[in-house]
């Protein structure tokens, strides 16, 4: 799996689904699917400095044919280095997958050799090669230093070793439901928790459907219409359904799209979970019409989500520059077109969970460049502790070094850009 993800840039989510991922791992009990999850999340998190700690341990490099091996001696280390697993077990089991792979069979002994001197040397090797190298890739890493300068880069990078916290949006009361479920409000008005047994659907108030899951960040955008009592407005690209939610909360009446008919049977799941309502269309935004222009639209576009790399570790490893060029100019056309959508003097938020501003910022500043519509500038005053979140022309950009950690609670939310544009009449 660890090698589907980084030789063949399979998505890990797909080949954990319960239903339709990986058939060796849907066999599995619950405890052995935990410790899979997180044996590839650490191991993807960390990879970077799990090689340089391998690598320094090596008298030569292996052979370019033993891609396999890599991987063999990438999850022995990732328990080792970084999950509370008796460093034999890991070492045992690696050795012996090593000797029932007949491309790694020779190498067995070598393994057994480097990683019980990892177990004997990892104290050493964290507290040298395992601080002072990113633990991301590096083509990304240059592209947060010139992006957002080496400081805030390496602390974004940290970030995001960190998993992330559950924030939940709340229908209202967000003060009394982080008392009843031990949370904290933050400066979204998200409820965040702090660390509790059980699974999500055990807690109080979601069968009553008072709240949803969504990272404080991804609560941002649909916040940025404003008033919308009785405003028509379209979700574009609408699934899960957190932001349609909020969009119908806020008084809209919503008509809610997406492509992907399980998403979508999703999104009605959910909604009706809320005991919410919305009109619903499976169709590619792209081809979305109408007679009738709508007060609003929210476009949360498709991206390259290295904002989520805190629950997603396998992004920085099936995503690369081309992809966020490709991406950026599926953006822009779809911008485009959702400003066709509106009235004159309409609004519409585009958003995305990227990091890269070629995704966020320059798609905007082309579509400015028309003239067919204007920047609604985010006043920094109504974001109270999210200042630093608004940049000089009004936008939100969110980072994973945002929000201190406190005693209880984990820091941090998606990196999120969302901009607010007016179509001109």
């Amino acid at each position: 799996m660890l090698a589907a993800v980084v030789d063949r840039k399979t998505s890990l989510d797909g080949m954990l689904d319960a239903e339709n991922g990986n058939p060796v791992y849907r066999e599995l009990n619950d405890a052995d699917r935990a410790l899979v999850r997180a044996i590839l999340n650490s191991a993807l998190r960390q990879l970077p400095r799990i090689e340089a700690m391998i690598g320094s341990l090596l008298q030569t490099p292996l052979p370019e044919g033993a891609r396999a091996l890599d991987h063999v001696l990438a999850v022995a280390a990732a328990q080792i280095l970084y999950l509370d697993i008796p460093d034999h077990s890991a070492v045992d089991l690696a050795v012996e997958q090593a000797q029932t792979d007949p491309r790694n069979r020779r190498f067995a002994s070598l393994v057994n050799a480097v990683l019980r001197r990892l177990s004997r040397e990892k104290d050493a090797l964290l507290a040298g090669i395992g601080q002072s190298i990113p633990a991301i890739p590096s083509w990304f890493h240059q592209r947060l230093v010139q992006f957002y300068g080496a400081d805030h880069a390496n602390r974004i990078a940290e970030a995001l070793l960190t998993p992330a916290a559950i924030d939940l949006t709340v229908k209202s009361n967000a003060a009394g439901w982080a008392e009843r479920l031990n949370g904290r409000v933050l400066p979204t008005g998200s409820v965040r928790l702090a660390s509790f047994s059980g699974g999500v659907p055990s807690l109080d108030g979601f069968a009553e459907g008072e709240w949803w899951v969504q990272d404080a960040a991804a609560a941002l955008p649909a916040q940025l219409f404003g008033v919308l009592d009785g405003k028509r407005v379209v979700d574009l690209c609408a699934a899960p359904g957190g932001k349609t939610a909020q969009l119908i909360l806020a008084g809209a009446k919503v008509t809610a799209l997406d492509q992907s008919s399980s998403r979508l049977k999703r999104l009605k799941g959910n909604l009706a979970r809320l005991g919410l309502d919305a009109a619903t269309q499976e169709i590619n935004m792209a081809d979305f019409q109408t007679e009738s222009l709508f007060d609003a639209a929210l476009l949360d576009a498709p991206c390259s989500s290295t904002g989520t790399i805190r629950r997603h570790p396998d992004v920085l490893w099936t995503k690369g520059l081309a992809d966020i060029e490709k991406l950026a100019l599926l953006q822009e056309k779809l911008l485009r077109h959702a400003l066709t959508l509106v009235k004159p003097d309409g609004l519409v938020v585009f958003s995305n969970c990227s990091l890269d501003p070629r995704e966020g910022e320059e798609v905007t500043k082309r579509v400015l460049a028309d003239g067919g519509c204007e920047r609604v500038p985010v006043d920094p005053a109504q974001w109270p502790s999210l200042e630093d979140a608004i940049n000089p022309v009004g936008e939100f950009r969110t980072t994973p070094a945002m929000i201190p950690a406190t005693e209880d609670f984990s820091g941090g939310l998606d990196g999120f850009y969302a901009v607010v544009l007016r179509r001109k009449a």
